[in-house]
């Protein structure tokens, strides 16, 4: 052996974070076993030096020249070809690390960390390729967690989950202190819905890292899922706290907030995403659920016909707003909208049932008993719809069909006390004396 593998040994890419890479080396000490003394050797030798002190300098471009020059003379040199490729990766040149990692392989097939850092090298522009290298990676370092949790990455970011998750199911029996192991497989348990078997591996990444923002929304999303709203909200705060520009989870936040009847807060949550005045169509609606509840009827109209401009063929847009003119007690544009909202989808009883009773507000009674008579071809009317039917019917002057009507009501009405309830009654004795006396 050499000289000069005293003076470098392998160094691999390590994984940080799950979005980002970075460079870290990792020395291999190897023993000299005996001095060169040929001129040529001596100055090769003298090459490999300077190259691993511009390395520990992090002068990654000086190295990257004298692995160059070195492999002018000994092209064959399967070490100095993935010290080389660890150079131009350090630089951020993925693109001239590859070949040189690949180089390395086909001249020292066994070489664990060039396939690893091949793989690594690929992972961000294109994870599919970098599976087959990380594979390799794995199967010469079975005892190693670090591959098989850079593979599950890889596995992850293709969209292989179950694969992903054997993987950093394995890394972690070999690493059981590594937060962003416990991080990365809490979030693809997530994805494969799974948030019961999540939560333990978030709570494991923060009892590790407790400062780690990603561990709170993955806990926080967990939480959530297996509906444990209060206990997620306190992870989404912690959450926000270190990453308050992430509108996606502060909308999420959003509507866990309005799930909880907490809409004041919601729709504080909501005015923090809405700052630059471009809301998302998700938000205009979180927005607008939020002011329906609060019977802020106008301000949820506005949100919506901002929503329309977003999505003018959504069928959600036109429902909830032509129920926001119902509530105003305007008919006719209730009316409007919500026939546009049945048009758009013919199957939504609730936008039926509105539409309904807007017709019978604008006293368009036989368009509201036509709706009525199509509604409960598709559902059981309920007692209310009953009260109405009979109300059309009893303002057309359809005596009989609306004393049968009010019976109806009257049979499946529990509530005894109800102003329905007492109108309908009266108006049953009423009509069963005039049908009588016309006979």
């Amino acid at each position: 052996m050499n000289q000069r593998w005293k003076y470098f040994g392998y160094r691999t890419l390590c994984i940080l974070s799950v979005a980002a890479l970075s460079v870290r080396a990792q020395t291999v000490s190897v023993n000299k076993t005996h001095i060169a003394s040929d001129p040529g050797e001596v100055a090769l030798n003298n090459l490999l030096v300077a190259a691993q002190t511009a390395i520990d300098a992090k002068d990654y471009q000086t190295a990257a020249q004298d692995y160059r020059d070195y492999l002018t003379k000994k092209p064959d040199d399967a070490l100095v070809h993935f010290q080389l490729g660890y150079a131009y990766s350090a630089m951020q040149k993925p693109d001239a690390a590859k070949p040189e990692y690949e180089t390395a392989i086909s001249l020292d097939p066994k070489m664990s960390a060039a396939y690893l850092n091949l793989g690594l090298t690929l992972l961000s522009s294109d994870p599919g390729a970098a599976i087959a290298p990380l594979q390799k990676a794995v199967e010469l370092s079975p005892d190693q967690a670090s591959p098989k949790f850079i593979l599950g990455t890889a596995l992850e970011r293709s969209g292989q989950v179950a694969p992903a998750i054997a993987q950093y199911e394995a890394a972690e029996k070999l690493d059981d202190n590594n937060g962003e192991l416990h991080a990365a497989l809490g979030r693809v348990y997530l994805r494969a819905s799974r948030p019961a078997d999540a939560e333990p591996q978030f709570r494991s990444a923060l009892s590790l890292r407790p400062d780690s923002a990603a561990a709170h929304l993955g806990l926080a999303e967990s939480l959530a899922a297996q509906k444990k709203p209060e206990a997620a909200d306190a992870e989404y705060q912690a959450y926000l706290t270190e990453q308050p520009r992430d509108r996606t989870a502060r909308i999420e936040y959003a509507g866990l907030l309005e799930g909880l009847g907490k809409y004041d807060d919601a729709l504080s949550q909501l005015d923090q995403t809405g700052k630059d005045g471009n809301e998302s169509l998700s938000t205009l609606k979180l927005r607008t659920t939020a002011y329906l509840q609060k019977k802020r009827y106008d301000d949820a109209i506005q949100s919506l016909q901002k929503a329309a401009v977003l999505a003018p063929s959504d069928p959600d847009i036109p429902a909830l707003m032509g129920h926001a003119y119902l509530e105003k007690k305007d008919f006719p544009d209730a009316t409007k909208e919500l026939t546009i909202a049945l048009k758009l989808s013919h199957a939504a009883n609730d936008v039926l049932e509105d539409l309904v009773m807007a017709q019978y507000g604008s006293g368009n009674y036989a368009a509201a008993l036509d709706g009525m008579d199509l509604l409960s071809q598709r559902t059981t009317l309920s007692s209310g719809a009953w009260f109405i039917r009979a109300a059309c019917y009893d303002k057309l002057g359809q005596k009989s069909q609306a004393l049968d009507a009010y019976k109806k009501f009257l049979d499946l009405n529990t509530d005894q006390n109800s102003d329905m309830y007492f109108e309908s009654a009266v108006r049953a004795r009423v009509l069963t004396r005039e049908l009588q006396n016309k006979r």
